[in-house]
């Protein structure tokens, strides 16, 4: 019987032997390595590696390995975690009134492509109502128009605890959280439509169509307190022509987003992503 992958990653200063340094251990325990990647940041002075392997052994002791994992670690004084392939998230939704990035990831959980549990849909409007219900998650409305900001934080924040949330989607959330929010829960993906750091804010589609651009982008990124800045997991882009309206762009975007978010809720769910000095790199 095969144990499900064993998931490392560490980033730490780089220095010659590291990559020997980590297969070795992992070679000594039994294990065969399915997938490893590695980069290292000139201008940071960092090393980055991810290393997927199995264990032959009969019994994994998960304990043993992340302490023989934290030796390592702090030897190479790094900062590591590791996962395990058999691992399925709680996914919080946070939606308003559009539903196309919601009935897509969605449909990609249905069908096995991202393997995560979403428990609960929480929107600022009903409309979403009946496609929470049509897959089997909770549906919860916040009055965002007449409670304060930071009740209807507590009312989220309390929820994410309740469902056990590891991961929160916001996919076409119309709302921005508060610096207060992110430093209590601050494992957020976002979906911008546009290819930041061009045009950020509101009404994306509608500076680019004024501006004539002749490419319109999605960016799905990590929520930090400075809006729209967060660090890049995927970008999608899709060429516009003279000839396209601001509804045309609309329309165009609602694809590429569609796919952007759905690649990077797969990537982080895959710990194919490293976040560090406020950017990412991305073992795809």
């Amino acid at each position: 019987m095969e144990h499900p992958s064993i998931i490392f990653k560490i980033v730490c200063p780089d220095k010659p032997g590291l990559v020997s340094k980590l297969t070795s251990w992992i070679s000594d325990y039994g294990g065969n390595i399915k997938h490893s990647d590695h980069h290292t940041d000139q201008d940071a002075g960092l090393f980055l590696s991810r290393i997927e392997w199995n264990s032959k052994n009969s019994y994994v002791n998960r304990d043993e390995i992340y302490n023989q994992f934290k030796k390592i670690a702090a030897d190479v004084n790094g900062k590591f975690k590791i996962n395990y392939a058999d691992e399925i998230p709680n996914v919080a939704i946070f939606v308003s009134k559009q539903n196309h990035c919601l009935i897509d990831l969605l449909w990609r959980v249905r069908n096995g492509e991202l393997k995560m549990k979403v428990p609960i849909i929480i929107s600022n409007h009903f409309e979403l109502e009946n496609i929470a219900n049509d897959f089997n998650a909770k549906f919860v409305h916040i009055d965002t128009f007449n409670l304060a900001k930071s009740d209807i934080e507590d009312q989220c924040l309390n929820l994410l605890k309740e469902y056990e949330i590891d991961l929160v989607v916001l996919a076409k959330y119309m709302q921005i959280l508060s610096d207060s929010f992110l430093k209590k829960f601050s494992s957020i993906i976002n979906i911008h439509h546009s290819f930041l750091p061009a045009f950020k804010g509101a009404q994306p589609y509608h500076r680019a169509w004024k501006r004539g651009v002749k490419l319109i982008g999605a960016t799905a990124h990590y929520v930090t307190q400075d809006l729209d800045e967060g660090p890049i997991i995927e970008q999608c882009t899709v060429n516009v022509s003279h000839r396209d309206e601001v509804d045309d762009l609309i329309r165009k975007g609602r694809d590429i987003e569609r796919i952007a978010l759905a690649r990077a809720v797969r990537l982080h769910l895959n710990h194919q992503v490293f976040v560090y000095n406020s950017k990412t790199a991305v073992f795809d």
